[in-house]
């Protein structure tokens, strides 16, 4: 066996290891732009947050309750972040399913200083018992406390410092409307175009320390499905390839050979997603197929094909929904370089 054989066989287990060190976290961490100047992509929400918090600042408030909203990784945990900067304010991360109990959002909510910004990922996930807790906070910012039980309770009111709630939902349709009117502003995140790609790649492989070729930053761009995200971690990962074959420039043959190796094919596609396709144009000859169906066929949760691998493929064109299930699309045969058979051809 070859040294660039054992290289590649070893790859997963010396470089892409499961726990990364304390410089990649910095290293993950830094990716992250730091100002509205800085972020890419998203002109028109960056338009309009520009005058949300220019507004409150010259106002010397705080800015409205915010909510963003869009697929994962377009970067609505950034934008939290930029938030809190533009406004000098402190920042307090948690998750919708972290709370569990209406004290555990009352306990969060009285450690707020004055001016903090509160970013609760995932906000379609509250229960409703804590989004109730919430809304005299956002409104009014009080906070309703019951002391004691039986014929004894009586109820108390807190006062909060002034805050800013950013929430952020893949699921915008889930999220209650009374909790949904309370936002000043609503920001829809929309996939990014290959262009606005190749510059957050570009500038994290300065981050990064990555030596990129003419063409090398588009390669990854195109193959990142609209997702600055995956752009990022499929920069890391020619990275990784380029280490172990002691390349110190990444060139775009370098790029297309090192994505191919990890699976991603020049339209973005994963090998989950190609045994989607698969599955619809081969196993199932065309036929519309039932969501678990299609899950117990890949090996995958049907919550999973659902929320991480089929909207990209509507998105692309090459699946659709019918009344009868998922049918793949002529584009998705031409993908796969497979004849269709017949019914259910979109």
């Amino acid at each position: 066996m070859s040294r660039r054989e054992i290289d590649l066989e070893g790859l997963s287990a010396t470089v892409v290891t499961p726990t990364a060190n304390e410089s990649e976290r910095r290293a993950e961490v830094s990716l992250r732009p730091n100002s509205l100047q800085e972020f890419v992509g998203q002109r028109e929400l960056v338009q309009h947050l520009e005058i949300v918090l220019g507004s409150a600042r010259a106002r010397g408030q705080v800015s409205d309750h915010l909510l963003f909203a869009g697929p994962p990784g377009l970067g609505k945990t950034s934008l939290a972040s930029i938030v809190a900067s533009e406004m000098g304010s402190g920042l307090r991360i948690t998750s919708g399913p972290v709370l569990a109990r209406p004290g555990d959002i009352a306990a969060l909510l009285t450690d707020l200083q004055d001016g903090d910004v509160l970013f609760i990922d995932e906000i379609h996930r509250l229960s409703r018992a804590v989004e109730e807790v919430l809304y005299p906070a956002m409104e009014d910012h009080r906070l309703d406390v019951m002391i004691g039980r039986g014929p004894s309770a009586r109820s108390i009111r807190l006062e909060l410092p002034n805050f800013t709630l950013v929430g952020a939902t893949t699921r915008t349709g889930l999220v209650a409307a009374p909790l949904r009117d309370r936002f000043g502003f609503i920001g829809q995140l929309d996939l990014y175009d290959s262009g606005e790609l190749e510059i957050i790649v570009a500038r994290s492989a300065v981050l990064l320390e990555v030596s990129l070729g003419t063409g090398a930053a588009g390669v990854i761009a195109r193959r990142s499905r609209g997702t600055p995200r995956i752009a990022n971690r499929l920069l890391r990962r020619v990275r990784d390839y380029a280490a172990v074959e002691g390349i110190a420039m990444v060139t775009s043959d370098i790029a297309e050979t090192a994505l191919t190796l990890f699976g991603v094919d020049h339209f973005g596609l994963d090998k989950i997603d190609r045994r989607i396709l698969g599955l619809l144009c081969d196993q199932f000859s065309s036929q519309p197929v039932g969501l678990t169906t299609l899950a117990h066929a890949c090996g995958e949760e049907p919550s999973t094909i659902e929320d991480a691998y089929e909207p990209f493929l509507l998105r692309a064109g090459l699946l659709a929904r019918t009344p009868r299930g998922r049918v793949a699309t002529e584009k998705a045969f031409h993908h796969l370089g497979l004849q269709p058979r017949g019914g259910g051809l979109v």
